[in-house]
């Protein structure tokens, strides 16, 4: 072995200028004299090849350019956890009791030690200090572990160790993971994001982590999801992995999971076929909170399947197709807030009562003409309305029981987008002032209502006071409706063309 190689560097982590990598390979490459390391980088393009040279495979990578060949000398293989923190504080335990230990990117929390810390004093030896045995959160992204065997070493010993961080690490599964358990006997939370890991290996670790809640495995190379395992998490982080929409079935069946992110994952589909339209799964039984933005869905009937699961009140779909439906945004969120019935957040935003209200109001006169024509019935005991619209609408029903049956007269039609289309012909009248004339203006049903009332200050040349708006439907005579958010879209009120909207003012 060339000299400061470790005897077991194959399979070690190193840096060399700053990026990270594992080393596949020691030795000589012919013609060239002298050892030389064949590593494969964590980063594919910062390489040149795939492992070979000359027509000789000396190692083999995951990608063609993420293999090299360095010199020993080059790369460093760290310091082992004791050094790294004995020559950050040198000995000086005071330092840190009862505070929050960063080490470069490396963060140690302690839990309040008392006078202990002033009793003892660093030890390098193969075991860790008892002072360790008080640390609760561990951050050690970013490091040179290659080993769960060596995270372990370290673990073992830190008794009251909850969270712990291995995030950029690539760290080879242990050849017997329940001989690791007791090293973490109390672990809570693990973030392993960016460890280029599959579902597979996270399955032959996962025996290690008895009593693990939360599972964060952002941007790894995850695709299937076989096997029901970690029957005690509650929260699960995907994103940013290439996941097969149809394995997440397989993963339906963690009863206590509460949180599931799949963001970024390439999911265009999601469906519980347990259940038909309208009924809900026993799939995911405890989960609330839901993200599945930046992705591809397109089709409503997968927001029709999101209504299947009994506990969902949280739902993140930004920046999916389907949420630019007509290019109208706002009605692609008063459509999905009508479809999911039990929902009370959206993209991190409470839904209000009136504003689930005016969703529900919206979505069943724009299909009120549909449901009609297949089978639909004002008469709701004779009301049988066909498969085929009950499958792309299951919650119409019960919106038409709650609400009642659109008159012919509230019945909207679906129109391909144009902003002609769009414009609502508004009569602005100041009930408290009668000498003030009545004005006409066609505005845009997407015009944000604190937009509508700056443009009527101009318009009625108002003194500068706090706008109220309400509006009367002509539809509905003497039946007055507050609009009361000023960052919603007339739409979002159901104001429609024809409407007169009231304005009063507090001087």
């Amino acid at each position: 072995m060339a000299e400061g190689v470790p005897a077991d560097a194959v399979g070690r982590r190193v840096q060399c200028d700053g990026e990270r990598a594992t080393v596949r390979y020691v030795g000589e490459v012919p013609p060239t004299q002298g050892p030389w390391l064949g590593v494969e980088w964590d980063e594919p393009g910062r390489g040149k090849h795939d492992g070979s040279h000359g027509g000789v495979q000396y190692f083999t990578c995951r990608h063609p350019t993420s293999g090299s060949f360095v010199r020993p000398q080059k790369v460093s293989f760290g310091v082992d956890y004791l050094t790294a923190v004995m020559k950050r504080y040198q000995g000086d335990l005071e330092e840190v009791m009862n505070e929050e230990i960063t080490i470069s990117r490396k963060t140690i929390e302690w839990k309040g030690v008392g006078k202990v810390l002033q009793k003892q004093r660093w030890e390098k030896r193969l075991y860790l200090s008892p002072v360790n045995l008080y640390v609760i959160h561990l951050d050690l992204t970013g490091n040179l572990l290659s080993s769960w065997v060596t995270v372990a070493a370290i673990t073992e010993q830190l008794e009251e160790l909850k969270h712990l961080l291995l995030c950029y690490n690539r760290l080879s599964p242990p050849p017997e993971p329940l001989s690791l358990t007791h090293a973490f006997t109390n672990l809570c939370i693990l973030s392993l994001k960016s460890c280029a890991l599959t579902w597979p290996q996270v399955l032959q670790c996962a025996p290690m982590w008895p009593h693990l809640e939360e599972l964060y495995l952002d941007s790894n190379n995850i695709s299937d999801l076989p096997d029901n395992v970690l029957q005690s998490l509650t929260i699960l982080h995907l994103s940013n992995n290439p996941l097969d929409s149809e394995s997440l079935v397989q993963i339906a069946e963690l009863s206590r999971l509460e949180e599931l992110n799949l963001a970024s994952t390439g999911l265009s589909t999601i469906q519980f076929s347990d259940v038909p339209p309208g009924s809900k799964t026993a799939m995911f039984p405890s989960l609330r909170n839901l993200s599945i933005a930046d992705n591809k869905v397109s089709e409503w009937w997968v927001i029709n399947e999101l209504d299947k699961l009994k506990s969902l009140v949280r739902l993140s779909c930004q920046r999916n197709p389907v949420m630019e439906w007509g290019n109208n945004p706002a009605t692609a969120i008063q459509f999905l807030i009508a479809r999911v019935a039990q929902l009370k957040f959206l993209c991190s935003c409470e839904i209000q009562p009136e504003e689930r209200r005016g969703a529900e109001l919206d979505y069943c006169k724009m299909f009120a003409a549909e449901w009609l024509e297949n089978g639909g019935q004002r008469d709701l005991e004779k009301s049988h309305p066909s498969a085929e619209f009950t499958t792309q609408h299951p919650r119409y029903e019960t919106l038409i029981q709650k609400y009642g049956a659109p008159e012919d007269g509230e019945l909207k039609k679906q129109k391909p987008f144009a902003l002609k289309n769009q414009l609502l012909t508004l009569t602005f009248v100041c009930p408290d002032e009668e000498d003030r004339q009545p004005v006409e203006k066609k505005l845009p049903g997407s015009m944000i209502v604190q937009k509508v009332k700056g443009l009527l200050y101009r318009l009625l040349k108002l003194p500068a006071s706090e706008l109220r708006l309400s509006y009367v439907s002509s539809k509905m005579e003497g039946k007055e409706i507050v609009i009361n958010n000023d960052l919603k879209p007339l739409d979002f009120f159901s104001i429609e063309d024809g409407d007169q909207v009231l304005v009063r003012w507090t001087c």
